[in-house]
């Protein structure tokens, strides 16, 4: 077994110094833009960690590369071995004890194994470790050539991709996101027989769509960048564009004095929309100024990918940034073109926001009724009335305006029935507060309108003000209520009513805006709407509020983890189950100050409540049992009782009040008491009426610092201190 194992190493020592870099690519139809780049470092990932699988590529650093273009996906290795080394394969069978009996002769079970093996038993070794000795089967595996295992990790890479919907194309079975048109594999400047998606590879690329008709010849995988770029027009290296474009953009927009606001998420799809990119400043008339900033900058990104242009103080000029895929000899007549389309779309704006300001929001209100909330919650109109409820009964709960509250609830979502937000869907909220401040509507309640839609994603800001909270608050708890209730709760990674985010939204507001709301209050008052509804083939009973308050919870835990609290610091807070974020994150808070400046007695008073924890689950006593000091034998039980009766009151009080931190301190105190009683005394004893009063004692004691979190869930393991101990 050595010699094969040092024969193997020997051949892998002389294919490595024949190394070659290899080079595949995919040739396609135009791949979608927002995802070319994740396809492609996927497709590359893949690809190279099969090739490290197979044992022909190093995993190092910086081995591999990625290239992306709106027509090819491809993936440069460095430094592939031409075979797979040897491998060397064993089997385990039965152990020598049952592989042989006294006399020493082969039993049924080594026979067995041997004939699975299709060898004699004499074939067989024998593998002795401190667990035993039992007989293996070692077999030489010779090495796969590159071309087949280029084939195997090409097919298995392509599988792999993230592609939400593959297609069909011609007569072929095969399916991709889009068709394929060749394939190119190149090992050194040597071709590599391979074939994937119906197609062989070859060495023949193709250049620019419109700069270079026919195909092109690859000399080898490591002339592939220069021979694109020379005489295909193409910047295969993805970040090599998208550098670029952002040296194009900028210089353009310094000679214009001005600075260019280059967003990632729109780098990212122009990027992916062009393969020589040629950058131009255009302008649009000052006019359109007067429209609002977010109707010209979703005008210009959204729809025409656009980058728009900022003087030195942040305000919006009459400028923009196209990148085009083609190096024209009239760039001054792509300007123009892009700056008709540009003047086109924005006087379809200009009318849409003249014409939406004939009719006043709150006469629009009405119109909602035909807009579609859910087939089984009704419409728009509907939902808007629930969150108007709701949301007067927070605004009561936190002393805010209700009135306002209200009234900011009814208009929060008449803008969706304007042209502009028609055209521009993203931007709901944001013209409903223009609309509401210019038809004189209180400012509290037009800010209501635009954030009560906040936090629109992750680490998105919050509602700043009371008004807008209370009614985001409603809208989301009314929506998570409303779709559980309709019995399509999220499942897997499947949540298309983005209710994940809504719950976060919730948690996120009520925390760090610090508002003192009881959320599974507000859920049985949001369902106590559904009930009272005639809506038809919802479950309104009372495991549905369970079901969203757990689900809600449940996103508690990344959030906390994302700020630095342990999993098990949280999860000694949710054993206690409070029904209030911003009191659960006192609690979480409070917990790991104890834990972080009162470590020893944190780390004791952890020990005794899982000890104590076990005690009272193995004597499955009734909580209500009653302590009786007269029952008292031992001095180190007198002293605890008498420690828990001091600082009993004071603690309670702490704890009814939220002032946690305290009340922690306080019970740092039992540290000594309770170390001495769990040395000093026996629990168990034999007289069931002192057992019993100990144990009341105990209960006592436990209840106490379920107060505030079950302590004994966070794991210690300092000194001789451990936290998962068993009874006494």
């Amino acid at each position: 077994m050595a010699q094969l194992r040092k024969s193997a190493r020997k051949s892998a020592r002389k294919s490595a110094g024949r190394r070659k870099n290899l080079l595949i690519e995919l040739g396609t139809e135009e791949l979608p833009p927002k995802a070319l780049k994740n396809l492609a470092q996927s497709f590359a990932q893949n690809f190279f960690d099969g090739l490290v699988m197979s044992g022909v590529a190093e995993n190092k650093p910086n081995q591999y590369k990625y290239y992306a273009t709106p027509r090819r996906l491809a993936v440069w290795v460095k430094g592939v071995s031409p075979k797979q080394p040897d491998q060397i394969e064993q089997r385990t069978g039965p152990t020598v004890a049952a592989a042989f009996d006294h006399q020493g002769n082969p039993t049924a079970a080594a026979q067995g194994f041997a004939k699975s093996c299709d060898v004699p038993v004499s074939r067989l070794k024998k593998r002795v470790s401190d667990k035993g000795a039992w007989l293996v089967f070692e077999n030489k595996v010779k090495g796969k050539n590159l071309n087949v295992l280029v084939t195997q990790c090409l097919n298995d890479s392509i599988k792999a991709l993230p592609i939400p919907k593959r297609m069909r194309w011609g007569n072929n079975d095969v399916e991709f996101v889009r068709p394929v048109h060749w394939l190119l594999a190149l090992y050194g400047s040597d071709l590599i027989r391979t074939e994937a998606l119906g197609l062989k590879a070859n060495r023949f690329t193709r250049g620019h769509r419109f700069h270079c008709s026919g195909t092109l010849k690859i000399p080898s995988a490591d002339r592939y960048l220069n021979t694109l770029k020379l005489n295909g027009f193409v910047i295969a290296d993805y970040q090599t564009r998208q550098l670029m474009i952002v040296k194009q953009i900028t210089r353009l927009a310094k000679k214009a004095n001005a600075q260019a606001v280059i967003g990632q998420n729109l780098l990212d799809q122009v990027t992916g929309l062009v393969e020589w990119p040629m950058a131009s400043l255009g302008e649009f008339d000052q006019k359109y100024l007067k429209l609002p900033k977010e109707v010209l900058v979703a005008t210009m990104v959204d729809h025409q990918k656009y980058f728009h242009i900022t003087n030195q103080k942040g305000k919006l000029m009459p400028l923009f940034v196209s990148v085009s895929n083609i190096k024209s000899k009239t760039p001054k007549r792509v300007r123009q073109g892009n700056e008709r389309v540009l003047r086109a779309r924005l006087a379809d704006a200009e009318f849409f926001w003249n014409t939406d300001q004939k009719v006043k929001l709150h006469d629009r209100v009405d119109s909602l009724k035909g807009v579609l909330f859910h087939h089984q919650l009704g419409s728009i109109y509907d939902k808007t009335i629930r969150v108007g409820r709701l949301a007067g009964v927070i605004a009561t709960k936190l002393n805010i305006d209700k009135k306002g509250v209200q009234r900011a609830a009814r208009l929060c979502k008449a803008d969706l029935v304007t042209d502009l937000v028609g055209e521009f869907p993203q931007l709901q909220g944001t013209i409903g507060k223009y609309y509401a401040t210019k038809q004189g509507e209180d400012k509290h309640v037009a800010d209501a309108i635009d954030g009560h839609y906040k936090p629109r994603y992750a680490n998105d800001k919050l509602p700043s003000t009371p008004l807008a909270q209370c009614v985001a608050l409603a809208d989301r708890i009314d929506s998570l209520m409303g779709i559980f209730a309709a019995a399509e709760a999220p499942t897997g990674d499947k949540d298309p009513f983005a209710l994940r985010r809504a719950a976060l939204g919730v948690l996120r507001i009520i925390i760090e805006r610090k508002l003192d709301l009881d959320l599974f209050e507000l859920l049985s008052r949001a369902m106590k709407q559904y009930v009272n509804s005639d809506l038809k083939n919802i479950d309104t009973s009372n495991a549905v509020i369970d079901q969203v308050f757990e689900f809600t919870s449940e996103r508690l835990k990344g959030y906390f983890q994302a700020q630095g609290f342990s999993a098990e610091e949280i999860a000694s807070v949710q054993a206690c189950k409070p029904t209030k974020p911003l009191d659960f994150a006192n609690r979480l808070q409070a917990v790991s100050h104890f834990f972080s400046k009162r470590r020893a007695a944190a780390e004791s008073l952890a020990s005794a409540n899982k000890r104590i924890a076990n005690i009272l689950t193995q004597a499955n006593l009734d909580n209500d049992i009653k302590f009786n000091n007269k029952l008292m034998t031992a001095h180190a039980e007198r002293q605890l009782a008498t420690g828990v009766e001091t600082i009993s009151k004071e603690v309670k009080g702490y704890f009814i009040t939220n002032q946690y931190d305290k009340g922690f301190d306080k019970l740092s105190a039992l540290k000594a008491p309770v170390d001495k009683f769990f040395d000093e005394v026996m629990v168990m004893h034999d007289d069931p009426a002192i057992k019993n009063n100990r144990l009341a004692l105990l209960i006592k004691i436990r209840q106490l610092f379920l107060g505030v979190a079950d302590i004994s869930r966070i794991r210690i393991e300092t000194g001789n201190i451990q936290g998962d101990c068993n009874g006494e």
